[in-house]
């Protein structure tokens, strides 16, 4: 099981290199090994460039000579869990899990009493978003976003289906939000603007069609590779396109994938002596998923999933892992302990774990992460100075 390296090898590090070199230092987390902040500080145009589930591991194998391997600088580790909702939220922020309180796509919110799915953020068993409720999503998450805390004219390129959600404004700040709808656009958009005028500039463009087709069809597929050939394509006309602009592109992902399956997730329905010693249905993740446990139940809990399933999990005490550091460094957000559960489950090999609340549809998917396998964890670092 791979964890994060916090200590200059992370995806942290990686912003609070970005913020560091573009005017601000508040970071809990030491700057990234492998770039100087002087770089993103004397350039004109600093890009960053987020591909959703573009693991290392997949970009080495698949994409030996592709242009964003030509690129390839370093392999850095993701945050923990290795999840879009954790990860995109330190994209937006520069914090780690540990500071901003997102622990999976289901987070318990104890100030709601409720489980979210945070990038939508709907209340699990489904309804409007919250922020349709008269909830404030922004006061809830509490974040100050990157793009108000750096000294730059900032602009975030997003799909037109989320660019207005209540996450995405929540995290927004100050930035100028450009909404596309095809990979043409997206590069399209993020071009125009470096050249759009001579002000110093930050772009933060995320393209997340990857991760979503390999949910459907696998990490492995035909499908999901003729993607990534596009998306190559795509980088190498836009890299040609900015050349003597003074711009640094620094592309990345927020986690890599595995593939899994229905054949490969335990659902909870078969277990109804575990879920007995549940209090609320299971949060998180599918491969790293949180246990909130009936009080005096806790020995009962771990003999269970012991007896039950051997070596198909390791089973965290969940403050732990908090201790440990596993979700980052320094005072942990004062939520965080709430948001984690009693017990952490994280799962071995390629396998899942899941359960369904009433009224919720079932989904399995192909492609998965949230876990601590080398494909989930390692991401690239891909730099260009244009």
């Amino acid at each position: 099981m791979i964890r994060p390296d916090y200590h200059g090898g992370s995806i942290v590090n990686l912003m609070s290199t970005i913020m560091q070199g573009l005017g601000d230092a508040s970071n809990y987390h030491a700057p990234l090994k492998e770039l100087s902040s002087g770089m993103p500080a004397a350039a004109q145009n600093v890009v960053l460039l987020v591909i959703d589930g573009l693991g290392y591991h997949y970009l080495t194998e698949v994409g030996k000579h592709s242009a964003l391997t030509r690129h390839l600088r370093a392999k850095l580790t993701t945050v923990f869990p290795s999840t879009t909702a954790t990860a995109i939220t330190t994209f937006l922020t520069g914090l780690a899990p540990q500071q901003h309180g997102l622990t999976g796509w289901f987070t318990y919110f104890h100030e709601l009493g409720s489980i979210i799915a945070v990038l939508p953020f709907r209340p699990r068993f489904g309804g409007a978003p919250s922020g349709e409720l008269n909830i404030s999503v922004k006061s809830l998450y509490g974040h100050t976003p990157i793009f108000d805390l750096i000294k730059r004219d900032c602009y975030i390129i997003a799909p037109d289906s989320i660019a207005y959600s209540d996450f995405n404004l929540a995290h927004s700040g100050k930035a100028h939000i450009k909404p596309y709808k095809t990979l043409a656009e997206c590069f399209k958009f993020t071009r125009d603007i470096i050249h759009g005028n001579q002000q110093k500039k930050y772009i933060y463009t995320y393209w997340p069609l990857l991760d979503g087709m390999a949910h459907d069809k696998g990490i492995g597929s035909h499908d999901v590779k003729q993607h990534f050939r596009d998306i190559d394509r795509a980088f190498s006309r836009f890299i040609n396109n900015i050349k003597g602009s003074d711009t640094l592109v620094i592309a990345t992902a927020d986690h890599g994938i595995i593939d899994s399956g229905r054949e490969h997730c335990i659902e909870l329905e078969h277990y109804p002596q575990l879920q007995d010693m549940l209090t609320m249905p299971l949060t998180g993740e599918r491969r790293m998923a949180y246990c909130y446990v009936e009080t005096g139940r806790h020995e009962a809990f771990k003999n269970y999933l012991q007896n039950t399933f051997d070596d198909q999990m390791k089973i965290f005490d969940s403050r732990q892992l908090i201790e440990q550091h596993y979700f980052g460094l320094g005072e942990p957000h004062p939520q965080l302990h709430h948001r984690v559960g009693d017990y952490t489950l994280a799962m071995n090999g390629n396998l899942t774990i899941m359960d369904a609340v009433p009224g919720e549809k079932r989904y399995y998917h192909i492609g998965t992460h949230g876990g601590m396998s080398e494909q989930e964890m390692y991401v690239p670092l891909i730099i260009v100075e244009a």
